[in-house]
């Protein structure tokens, strides 16, 4: 059959980009300017990486980087691995991709369906650690032979895409009317290829970067935060600063606040990263005219994040939400709002330290954590108890003198601080400490004294009961 006059794309590859714009008149309904959303989750692997994922390797191909029958390696969380295994099916490719821990179970399931190796390494070690995904996947291409590395952070094929194709179908889109754009910066791919375009058409558009707190993009030192796919712990070679007109901070709570916000309010299913593109656009339109046009780039869809950010056991255990009646929060009394009250040890301290500490304060278990107040989730390394310590001891005459990393046992059960007290009782039965969390930050340290040491603790509970 002639297929020539039918309206049908050769391949799903012809079905990446020309993604629609649209209002969010109800998020934006506060805002002085229209504030309209660059939707890519409507191109075939759901995100922009499918963009730059054709580009680098078509690229490669031209220089013989790639050869048939090659693998592409590449550490990824998730959606630029997606969008490589897009293009490997169609050109006979095999794919390894490298994820950290903190990336969710649906996107190394997701990376699976296409064929695709997934490697995943720890997410709160350093960039030159051997065990971190850059590490690993430089690793994996000495030793898998006829791969190559796309190496996103550092290809210019990568924002050379955004260049070529979502910076002209912004503009195009908008008829030049667009005055400010913002997307959060991972590789920096994305706002450096549209920012050069877009300035390139009118040097007064304003370039802005949504960035998570942490992130070196917004003066962070890259210590781990909760969002996936956006912000870096090191400045990648593919984002150009001098594109970037001003970067707006935002936290983990917020993002994930707002990406449930889009998703009732306007229904659109959106992750973290578009929650914090979506955060940021909302702070930038502050004081602008009704004459300026501020479009956001939503990255992908919140169907990678079902089992996180959209999971209310998830975002309670956290520390994003709040029941209703006792919670944590009352039982820690005044502890609640004292972030320095959270006693834990560093990995280098030694075991005879950490027994005095867990001692000092009439403690049976504490964290293991690396860095100061306030630290993240993924620092917690595990703990320490006293008596493992002593079962320890009986097999190790030097025990005292062991740093605790060497010792460690298995992490704290973690509760949110706006969980119930019925919950945390529960979770008490099965370990005397537990470490409470805060929007996501190890926040003190609950235990039963807590609760018998609460009178409306101790008076709610027994009418529970009855």
């Amino acid at each position: 059959m002639d297929m020539r006059d039918l309206d049908v794309a050769d391949s799903v590859l012809d079905l990446v980009g020309n993604t629609p714009l649209v209002n969010l008149p109800r998020i934006g309904e506060q805002s002085p300017c229209p504030i309209v959303a660059k939707l890519e989750t409507t191109n075939p692997g759901g995100s922009s990486k499918d963009r730059p994922a054709i580009t680098m390797i078509d690229e490669a191909e031209k220089a013989g980087l790639l050869k048939p029958g090659g693998t592409i390696i590449e550490p990824t969380s998730g959606n630029t691995g997606v969008g490589l295994a897009i293009v490997a099916a169609q050109r006979g490719y095999d794919c390894i991709f490298v994820m950290t821990d903190k990336v969710s179970s649906e996107k190394v399931t997701l990376l699976e369906a296409y064929g695709a190796e997934v490697v995943v390494c720890p997410v709160a070690v350093a960039p030159d650690d051997p065990r971190s995904y850059y590490s690993t996947a430089e690793r994996l291409v000495k030793e898998v032979p006829n791969a190559y590395r796309p190496n996103q952070y550092h290809n210019q094929a990568n924002p050379k895409a955004h260049y070529e194709s979502t910076g002209p179908e912004i503009w195009e889109q908008t008829k030049g009317r667009v005055t400010h754009f913002v997307a959060g910066a991972g590789t920096g791919g994305t706002i450096t290829g549209v920012g050069k375009f877009l300035k390139e058409q009118n040097p007064e558009v304003q370039i802005i970067a949504a960035d998570p707190v942490n992130s070196v993009y917004s003066g962070g030192n890259g210590r781990p935060y909760l969002v996936e796919g956006v912000g870096e712990d090191f400045w990648p070679d593919t984002y150009n600063p001098e594109i970037v007109d001003s970067t707006i901070a935002i936290s983990d709570a917020d993002s994930f606040s707002m990406a449930h916000r889009v998703t009732i309010e306007e229904g659109i299913l959106i992750g973290g990263s578009g929650g914090t593109a979506v955060a940021a656009a909302l702070e930038a339109a502050k004081g602008l005219t009704a004459e300026d046009l501020v479009v956001v780039l939503i990255p992908d869809s919140g169907r990678g994040y079902l089992s996180k950010v959209f999971d209310k056991t998830w975002m309670a255990n956290m520390g994003f939400s709040k029941c209703e009646g006792l919670s944590v929060a009352d039982l820690l009394g005044s502890e609640s709002n004292a972030e320095s009250e959270l006693v834990y040890v560093a990995p280098q301290t030694k075991v005879r330290h950490a027994i005095e500490t867990m001692r000092q304060h009439g403690l049976s278990r504490v964290p293991v954590a690396k860095g100061e107040m306030p630290i993240a989730a993924a620092e917690v390394m595990g703990s320490v108890s006293e008596d493992s310590l002593m079962q320890k001891s009986f097999d190790t005459n030097d025990l005292l003198d062991q740093s605790v990393e060497e010792v460690l046992d298995p992490a704290l059960p973690v509760i949110g601080l706006g969980e119930s007290a019925i919950s945390a009782v529960s979770k008490l039965e099965n370990s005397p400490v537990l470490l409470v969390l805060d929007a996501g930050k190890p926040h003190a340290l609950l235990t039963e004294s807590h609760v018998m040491n609460s009178e409306i603790a101790k008076q709610h509970l027994e009418e529970n009961a009855k």
